[in-house]
């Protein structure tokens, strides 16, 4: 009997840590798959970051639309971007809805935003819509403005929701409140909840 409490003892221990492993595979999985996809968008590479979005939102928004959107925010040379201190934080315990697996994910960065204002007709009309979208999407206290090198610096934060079949191949969804309508097709209520 006491044999017997001993190997159910040790069988259970090795089944916890198994399962804490586990954990930490797939979150180390959604980190690596989704330094890749940020990695495509940085580079600028636009058709492979496409590849690491989650296939349900592609399909909603439609990949053309996807692919508008991601080129103009990231590759467009009338805006140049440079994000900078990129750092993953937090990542939520994968959550099983549906045959799927999600997790939302914390994200920080410091983006450098410039404008080259000699493709813009109407620079201090376009200086002031700018300044304003800027300060509505990440807020007052993180944007800066550098007159010196007429640029702007944003501190942020977001979130990012990776959705995986296996908890080792992760598709990614960007959180965010203006596209609440489209993600609420695609996301669970219990994600969306996230928001």
């Amino acid at each position: 009997m006491r044999m017997k409490l001993i190997v159910l003892s040790v069988s259970l221990f090795s089944a916890l840590s198994f399962g804490q492993t586990k954990r930490v595979d797939y979150a180390a999985d959604l980190k690596k798959d989704f330094t890749a996809f940020f990695e495509n968008i940085k580079e600028k590479n636009i058709e492979n970051a496409l590849s690491f979005m989650y296939p349900k939102y592609i399909t909603e928004v439609t990949r053309e639309q996807a692919f508008r959107v991601l080129a103009l925010s990231y590759n467009n040379p009338a805006f140049i971007t440079d994000i900078q201190d990129f750092k993953i934080g937090h990542t939520e315990r994968a959550t099983l809805i549906n045959g799927e697996y999600f997790s939302v994910t914390h994200l920080s960065f410091t983006m450098k935003y410039k404008v080259d204002w000699s493709v813009i007709h109407n620079v201090e009309l376009a200086k002031q819509k700018i300044g304003d979208a800027l300060t509505e999407r990440y807020g007052k206290d993180h944007i800066t403005y550098f007159s010196n090198g007429d640029y702007y610096l944003i501190k942020a934060g977001m979130k990012v929701c990776g959705v995986s079949e296996d908890m080792k191949n992760w598709k990614f969804v960007i959180m965010e409140n203006d596209r609440r309508s489209e993600l609420a097709k695609v996301l669970p209520e219990k994600i969306m909840k996230k928001l």
